[in-house]
């Protein structure tokens, strides 16, 4: 009797109920917002504007004093200069927040949730509002290209490992 219910014998096993992972926006928000137009400031002409535009992201996530909430910042800084004489065309920073409801989710999986899915689902907001400041700063529209949130996470991860290495060595 006791062969019936092991594995290979036709009998299923029941799965371990996983717990129900559920994420909710609870508000989306501008944090800080700063656009300087140096063009019309240093009075230069379309024809010696040739725009290179750099874009940084940082990230940084707390828990909120409610407990399952999160506090998540994305930190854009889009700065344009000319590629004929280096000049700052225009500076744009942006830091967008989103408050978020997490349940389900374990102590080592909130930190990627966090800083790759949360900043995701921000970014098409983030992006609308570049895109809006720009045009509306006299530039055409900056539509900032997709972010990989899990490379930069990644990126992350091996900047703190690599600080850590040369600390363990010298302590040796």
């Amino acid at each position: 009797m006791a062969e019936e219910n092991q594995p290979g014998n036709g009998a299923t096993a029941a799965p371990a109920a996983a717990p129900q992972v559920r994420m909710q926006v609870l508000a989306q928000y501008v944090r800080d917002l700063s656009f300087e137009n140096l063009v019309v400031q240093k009075g230069l002409s379309g024809a010696e504007v040739q725009p290179d535009i750099q874009v940084a992201v940082s990230l940084d996530a707390r828990k909120r004093t409610v407990a399952n909430q999160y506090e998540v910042i994305t930190k854009f800084k889009v700065s344009s200069k000319n590629k004929v004489n280096g000049e700052v065309l225009f500076l744009l920073e942006l830091e967008y927040g989103g408050t978020f409801h997490i349940d389900g989710v374990t102590e080592d999986q909130i930190h990627p949730l966090l800083l790759i899915e949360c900043p995701r689902l921000l970014f098409p907001f983030v992006r609308r509002i570049i895109s809006d400041v720009t045009r509306d700063g006299g530039f055409p529209p900056l539509n900032v290209d997709a972010v990989d949130f899990l490379a930069l996470y990644r990126q992350e991860i091996a900047r703190r490992a690599q600080a850590q290495k040369p600390a363990a060595e010298t302590v040796n």
